[in-house]
């Protein structure tokens, strides 16, 4: 171990769950885990930070001590869950899942279980869910596969509750987006964060992908053919240009499952290029779908404006939108930078349904912005 680092292992008896850890966490190829800013949600996520090799800077962990005085955590029981705390343990949950899945030690029941939890904070507060799926971490690339995949979960239920889809066919295609890539979670990692294009071999492990993760669901005892067929056509386009058979019948399931999953690489950052708006990745999709019903219902169930996607309003000021436009209504924003787009100290709501804060369009320029934590516009939601 770098003399640099200290394994977070090391730590346990001074780290608490429901605080911010106050330090950057990183995995052994020094890639960002968690934030300073982040906050522990339980001990089971600590458990699965360890068992990743996660550790921090010595001096990281030597102001932790000295803040700590050394000895252990404060007894007591910590406050419950925030829904922003619920969301990251089901990232943790679903890195545990993965890594069970390819060891072929996990079962069909712990999958359902997670695609419920993610279901339930959906329909707990679906803005805050596409607010997640469309504001992301761009340091986060070690958790760029689950948080992809999570985050296209979320997506094709909004659009499967926009068709008027049965519960069972939604339950379904949820499950179909979710487990999409789980023979490749860590080949999407690194692929994030790699500043040149896939190799050959990335590219074989890549078209094989879709029958490889049907192989792993299988093993886990996964029967639903329908949740099946959705993995293994999820790159499959009615035109037959799709990979891996180039078949042209393709269900619907798989074709929702693959409009969400190519929207959200375009939206999400990566080493090699920077993300487009969502704005502009649902003007492509419905461009490059013509006629297509799926896709009409994946554009109108995240938004013209989807929460978590920045706008200039007429103010001048730059902000990120908070609540999509209800019926006869305009979108609701939190307004991050003033009139001159210098950043805010604070943050203040704005309703674009008034002509001084209508929106104008997509910002050009945002790089004087940073990840905005969900907390500072939603505030501290119960989970």
């Amino acid at each position: 171990m770098d003399s640099g680092r200290v394994l977070l292992s090391e730590l346990l008896p001074l780290l608490r769950t429901g605080e911010p850890v106050g330090c950057e966490i990183r995995d052994p190829l020094d890639r960002l885990l968690l934030s300073a800013g982040h906050v522990i949600a339980s001990d089971r996520q600590l458990e699965q930070l360890v068992e990743r090799g996660a550790w921090v800077l010595a001096a990281d962990a030597a102001a932790l001590r000295a803040a700590r005085g050394g000895g252990p955590a404060a007894t007591g029981s910590a406050p419950g869950p925030t829904l922003f705390a619920r969301w990251e343990q089901a990232v943790w949950s679903f890195d545990r899942l993965a890594r069970r899945l390819l060891r072929r030690e996990a079962v069909a029941a712990e999958i359902d279980a997670l695609a419920d939890e993610i279901a339930a904070l959906v329909e707990r507060d679906t803005d805050i869910a596409l607010f997640l799926a469309m504001r992301q971490d761009e340091r986060r690339f070690a958790l760029y596969a689950l948080t992809h995949s999570i985050h296209a979960a979320v997506l094709v239920r909004c659009a499967a509750r926009q068709l008027a889809w049965p519960d069972v066919e939604t339950a379904r295609v949820l499950r179909a987006a979710l487990t999409m890539n789980v023979a490749t979670v860590e080949l999407q990692a690194v692929l994030a964060e790699q500043p040149f294009p896939p190799t050959g071999r990335q590219m074989e492990q890549i078209r094989a992908h879709p029958a490889r993760s049907v192989e792993l669901l299988r093993a886990a005892g996964v029967n639903d053919e329908g949740w099946l067929a959705a993995v293994a056509d999820h790159h499959q386009r009615s035109d037959g240009s799709g990979y891996p058979r180039g078949v042209r019948e393709v269900p619907a399931t798989a074709q929702l499952v693959r409009m969400a999953d190519v929207f959200l690489a375009k939206i999400s950052p990566r080493a090699k290029r920077p993300a487009i708006a969502p704005q502009v990745a649902s003007k492509q999709l419905f461009q490059q779908e013509p006629g297509s019903g799926l896709a009409v219902a994946l554009i109108k169930s995240i938004g013209v404006h989807p929460p978590g996607s920045l706008v200039e309003l007429a103010s001048g000021e730059i902000g990120v939108v908070t609540r999509r436009a209800a019926v006869g209504g305009a979108a609701q924003v939190a307004a991050l930078t003033d009139a001159r787009g210098q950043p805010a100290a604070g943050t203040r709501h704005r309703d674009s349904a008034r002509p001084e804060f209508a929106i104008r369009g997509v910002p050009g320029d945002t790089a004087v912005l940073g990840r905005v934590l969900p907390e500072r516009v939603y505030g501290l939601v119960a989970g």
